[in-house]
């Protein structure tokens, strides 16, 4: 194997003896050393592209050769040194070579003259070849495009030789008949009358008649030429070609911003990581700039390919195009998965002062036009969306018969998937991301937040009530200002941990010292607190609720948090009810699995293939949701019941989309209805996939036990109380189990994923009292009157199978121990004798270890079914306002529920709190509604314009836009209703909200033009304006757009006198008012306002409604094969939440009548066409 390159040392020699002498450029020049970084003075000679150096002019031999092709040559500043010798350096100019391959340093040089510098710089610019392989590009194109013309000229010279034939053919064809046609005529000749004598008159008319045809003939052809000009043909062909220019315009833009990322950004960047100090390494810049450069030479590729397409209009062939664009786009996976890794390496970067001054020099060239590196970066993130819409449009004007037409449709299908691979992959780090950016935001930092199973909830501000004393709060008025100052808090709820932060002046979080960071494993939550039931809720308001926190380590100790309403309560309190179920029910699950295996219960549902794996009714997508498991992406609707009522997790964000959109799919009966066979008959209801798990023990020890299927545990029964002689005597028929119960290591609670954290106590216990192992006794008390009984007498000498000491490890199940602890939990501590007739090991046997799973099964589908009726009932009770039946058959499965014998008191207590909200929701509701206000309208208006205040206003401004907004039932999102003919009767919510939102525009607008003289006029503008920036600090951004697009309006903007009037400072307010607002980019200003705003705030219904139009335009309801498409449900699902989020959050605002009567009396109203005749006469137009 060769190791070395051979070198012709002789040809080297004689290339330099012809450099030497007929060398293009000659001379000496100073040459910075890399070692030492010194200054050398050489002899360089160049001939063609070699660059060779001397030690003098004299030399034989050259002391070094550089080859210039593809190499790149520029002037660069003189470095700055001391004053000592600047003198010196001035006179010197530097100039730099940087070669083309990798590995190779840049050449330093420098010369004395100025003029001698520019020669060297073109000599060697010119050497290096740049323009020829510029030049052999341009070729190159232009040899691919003669090949495409070639083989088009094969086609259709193929096609005119097929017509040639076929033309031969009808001429012989023709011919046969003229010579028919002769013969006819010879024999017919006698009969004909010799016109050679025809009359003049005669000749006349058939001029005419021949003249006449000619007309009507090209008539008839321009009359066909304009019906095709008119035609939808045309008029699709024409939208096609106008989608085409875009796009080159677009592609155009797009590589400019990709050259100012390269040129602008990384390539100076790069040599910056080459100098003596460098502010950033090379891995750091690979990192950030990762495949940018690739994507900037593709596109320009791709550019140049469409340019040459349009200089051959109207010949426009695209699709061959995107064939050779599609293979490469694979560098752009590479660029998304690393995107927000490159922000992270930036923003870190970017904590090195000389870093970020270098950088802001960058991002202050004129070519960035003030956008910062960040903004670079994430444009090739919506590229390939842009295409994929840009091939949507094309494909919709593109006939079916067209040529082009499946090339274009491959080319969408394939970036569609690439698309769906990207944002699958993208999806897995945005909940890293959230944790990430909370985590940051918290000055002490937080550990838990790096946990990646940790999934954030939801977060907002809430009011921490001071401390307990002798277990009663002390008396404190809500409205109090000190309470809200020093009580408010930051909270962060995730699944499995809950943050309480106070908030610096400086925006920065802190956590709490004591409850900073609250585990919910170690929670209990209580929503009606005691001063709730004692007072009535007079004190509060029935908004606080109450977190009992028992770590095993420590004293336990209580929380009480009061929301800002009633809905942001019930929100939070569900959802933190819902991550403690999941963890409990979690921690059963394990229970159940570790008596037989050693596998855990995450790992088991993860190797359940059922859960990823694609079938004939359900697709998966590869984001995992907040129970770790894969997102649903197409399902049928049993599968999506099924999956609402499995025993083994409950994702909150499927909950959420489930509910929100289960409309589209199916009705609320049939949720009713398997929700009600799920509690009933769990074992005949549940599918056989879901409770494979939980019987997934050995099958051995069970082949003798089969489940009877007219076992009382198959089917509830109410007829009444069972009494205790007909059970068995066993203590598993009457082991009560409680999910709801807080899981510790005190005697109360008993942690399921660990058997050695058996507390002391029991072991002691079972010491203490051998005999009762023997003879097991259990009484199942009440939950009205709990029992007590006798301690045993006690003994020194342990049981058989016991041992004594903290490590010692019971034979008792898992389950069981679950048992002893709600037993615990639910009625207070347990005697001595009752836990050690439970832990005592001849007592179980396998029957009935089944006989417990069934019981845990039962157990799980009740706790499983209140869960989603307390989410539906709490979170939508919207639907239960509107639909009596199903409120009605909601209530009747809560009272069928309470007569279960064997309930769970805590079971019973959550059963009768979602019955008692469900029937008292309605009647709760004290917020002022818009029906009662416009009665007020009825009443004679007493105040005017001028008499009100702009605070008073835009206060009440954002009281009725914020009363009208939050009217809007979330069903009413559905289905694009608003666009259908019968929108008043499907959507009457949003039609009212558009009709107050244009009453409110007309009558800003009238209001200005009932002015006669131009400064009330001026007067009255800058007021409105101040009025909508009161509405902006108020977050009503729907009310700043009220008040912004009045005064657009055609009958007020071209009153040039009147806004030569207003102020400069109105002026400019107004200009920045109108770009918070501004429809451009999608809203792109407000959202990103709206994203940093906390509520309450009012938003701009059409931007929602806008979104929701494109999702339900883009994207079927149901796939081919009859599956819902339910990663549409939950894009929609998303929007619905962040409209609700606005909606639950009310203003504190207390209502003016004055002020409203004013604003609802449409009386002042003028029509447009009445407002711009107005401002004819006030401003007539200009004589042209």
């Amino acid at each position: 194997m060769q190791k070395s390159v051979r070198f012709n040392e002789g040809h080297a020699l004689f290339l330099s003896v012809v450099a030497r002498k007929e060398g293009t450029k000659r001379g000496y020049l100073s040459k910075k050393t890399t070692e030492n970084s010194r200054w050398h003075e050489k002899f360089f000679a160049l001939y063609q592209n070699v660059f060779f150096y001397f030690e003098n002019e004299q030399s034989v031999r050259p002391a070094g050769i550089y080859l210039l092709e593809g190499c790149t040559c520029e002037s660069v500043p003189v470095p700055k040194v001391s004053t000592a010798g600047k003198e010196t350096l001035d006179k010197q100019h530097y100039f730099l070579i940087v070669f083309g391959h990798d590995g190779q340093k840049p050449l330093e040089l420098r010369t004395e003259e100025e003029n001698e510098c520019d020669e060297w710089v073109e000599a060697i610019q010119q050497a290096s070849y740049s323009d020829i392989i510029i030049e052999r590009e341009v070729l190159m194109q232009k040899y691919i495009h003669l090949v495409q013309i070639v083989e088009t000229e094969k086609v259709a010279a193929n096609q005119l030789r097929t017509q040639l034939e076929d033309q031969d053919t009808e001429i012989e064809r023709l011919k046969g008949e003229i010579v028919a046609l002769n013969k006819t005529n010879e024999r017919m000749w006698p009969y004909h009358v010799n016109q050679e004598d025809e009359d003049p008159d005669i000749k006349k008319i058939k001029k005419v008649q021949s003249f006449m045809r000619g007309w009507l003939c090209r008539r008839k052809w321009k009359l066909i030429v304009q019906d095709y000009i008119c035609s939808p043909h045309a008029e699709s062909m024409r939208k096609r070609n106008q989608i085409v220019f875009n796009m080159v315009e677009a592609e155009t833009e797009y590589v400019h911003q990709l050259s100012i990322l390269v040129n602008c950004f990384l390539r100076p960047l790069r040599m910056a990581a080459s100098s003596k100090k460098p502010p950033i390494s090379h891995d750091d810049v690979s990192s950030v700039f990762l495949n940018s450069e690739t994507i900037m030479f593709l596109h320009e590729i791709f550019h140049q390919g469409l340019k040459a397409r349009i200089a051959n209009w109207p010949t426009l062939v695209l699709a061959d195009l995107f064939d050779i664009l599609l293979p490469m786009l694979n560098i752009y996976q590479e660029f998304v998965r690393n995107h927000q890794y490159s922000l992270q390496v930036l923003a870190n970067c970017k904590q090195n002062r000389d870093f970020d001054k270098l950088l802001k020099q960058y991002e202050a060239n004129a070519a960035c036009e003030g956008r910062m590196l960040e903004t670079f970066l994430t444009y090739p993130m919506f590229q390939i969306p842009r295409y994929i819409i840009t091939l949507h449009e094309l494909l919709a004007h593109t006939p079916h018969e067209h040529v082009e037409r499946k090339s274009l449709e491959f080319a969408k299908s394939k970036l569609e998937e690439l698309s769906r691979v990207m944002h699958d992959e993208v999806s897995d780090t945005e909940n890293i991301r959230k944790n990430l950016a909370i985590e940051r935001m918290i000055v002490e930092g937080c550990d838990i937040l790096l946990d990646t199973s940790q999934t954030f909830v939801r977060q907002g501000s809430l009011i921490q009530l001071p401390s307990v004393e002798r277990g009663k709060l002390s008396k404190v008025r809500l409205g109090s200002l000190s309470l809200k100052k020093e009580g408010e808090r930051q909270c962060f709820l995730f699944t499995k941990h809950f943050l309480i932060c106070t908030r610096s002046s400086g925006g920065k979080l802190h956590l709490l010292k004591v409850s900073g960071v609250l585990s919910l494993i170690e929670c209990t939550l209580i929503e009606e607190t005691e001063t709730t039931k004692s007072s009535g809720g007079q004190v509060f308001g029935q908004l606080d609720f109450k977190l009992i926190i028992e770590p095993s380590d420590s004293p336990s100790f209580t929380v009480v948090l009061l929301a800002p309403s009633r809905q942001e309560k019930a929100a939070w309190t569900s959802d933190i009810s819902q991550c403690i179920d999941n963890i409990r029910c979690n921690g059963l699950m394990t229970s159940v699995f570790e008596e037989n295996s050693k596998v855990t219960v995450p790992h088991m549902i993860k190797s359940d293939m059922r859960l990823h794996k694609d079938d004939v009714d359900i697709c998966f997508s590869k984001t995992l949701n907040s129970c770790k498991v894969p997102q649903i992406r197409y399902a049928s609707v049993e599968r999506l019941l099924e999956r609402l009522t499995d025993l083994r997790f409950l994702s909150i964000d499927f909950l959420n989309t489930f509910l929100h959109t289960y409309r589209i799919f199916t009705t609320a009966a049939v949720v009713m209805d398997k929700l009600a066979d799920i509690y009933k008959k769990p074992f005949t209801s549940i599918p056989v996939r879901s409770l494979e798990l939980f019987f997934a023990t050995n099958q051995n020890n069970r082949s003798g036990d089969h489940i009877n299927d007219k076992s009382p545990r198959l089917c509830r029964k109410f007829s009444g109380p069972l009494s205790i002689s007909s059970r068995t005597s066993s203590p598993v028929r009457t082991r009560k189990l409680s999910l709801h119960s807080p899981i510790s290591a005190r005697v109360g609670g008993l942690d399921l994923t660990n058997i050695n954290s058996i507390p002391s106590s029991f072991s002691q216990s079972a010491v203490s009292s051998p005999s009762s192992a023997q003879t097991p006794t259990f009484h199942t008390p009440s939950p009205q009157t709990p029992t007590t009984t006798s301690p045993p007498p006690t003994s020194s000498s342990p049981p058989p199978g016991v041992q004594s000491g903290e490590n010692s490890r019971c034979s008792v199940s898992p389950a069981s121990a679950f048992a002893i602890a709600t037993a615990a939990a639910g009625h207070g501590s347990p005697p001595a004798h009752t836990l050690i007739v439970l832990l005592s090991p001849p007592v179980f046997n396998n029957s009935e270890r089944t006989c417990d799973k069934e019981f845990i099964i039962r157990r799980a589908a009740t706790n499983r079914v209140l869960n989603v009726l307390r989410h539906w009932v709490s979170k939508h009770s919207q639907d239960f306002e509107m639909n009596s039946e199903l409120k009605m058959g909601v209530i009747c499965l809560l009272e069928e529920i309470l007569r279960d014998p064997d309930l769970l008191p805590q079971e019973r207590k959550a059963t009768a709190n979602i019955l008692r909200y469900t029937q008292t929701c309605r009647h709760g509701q004290t917020h002022l509604r818009i029906e009662d206000i416009l009665q007020m309208v009825e009443c004679p208006r007493s105040e005017c314009f001028e008499s009100l205040s702009a605070m008073e206003l835009a206060e009440q401004i954002t009281l009725l836009d914020h009363i009208v907004f939050r009217s809007i039932p979330y069903e009413e999102f559905l289905g694009q209703g608003w666009m259908k003919v019968d929108k008043s009767e499907r959507t009457p919510y949003i039609m009212k909200t558009s009709q107050h939102f244009n009453d409110m525009s007309n009558l800003v607008a009238s209001q200005i033009m009932t002015h006669t003289d131009v400064g009330s006029r001026a007067n009255s503008i800058e007021k409105w304006v101040a009025v909508a920036d009161i509405c902006r600090c108020l977050n009503n951004y729907n009310g700043v757009l009220e008040i912004t697009s009045a005064l657009n309006r055609s009958a007020i903007y071209r009153l040039k006198k009147t806004w030569a009037k207003v102020c400069k400072q109105t002026k400019a307010l107004m200009d920045k008012l109108q770009k918070t607002v501004s429809s451009e980019g999608r809203f792109k200003n407000l959202r990103e306002t709206l994203k940093n705003c906390n509520p309450p705030s009012v938003p701009y219904l059409g931007m929602y409604l806008t979104d929701l139009a494109f999702i339900e335009e883009g994207t079927p309801n149901f796939t081919e094969e009859g599956l819902v498409n339910f990663s549409k449900m939950r894009m929609i699902s998303h929007i619905i939440r962040e409209i609700r989020q606005f909606q639950q959050t009310p203003y504190r605002i207390e209502h003016q009548p004055k002020v409203t009567q004013y604003l609802l009396d449409k009386t002042l109203i003028m029509d447009e066409d009445t407002l711009y005749d107005l401002s004819l006469k006030i401003e007539p137009r200009l004589p042209a």
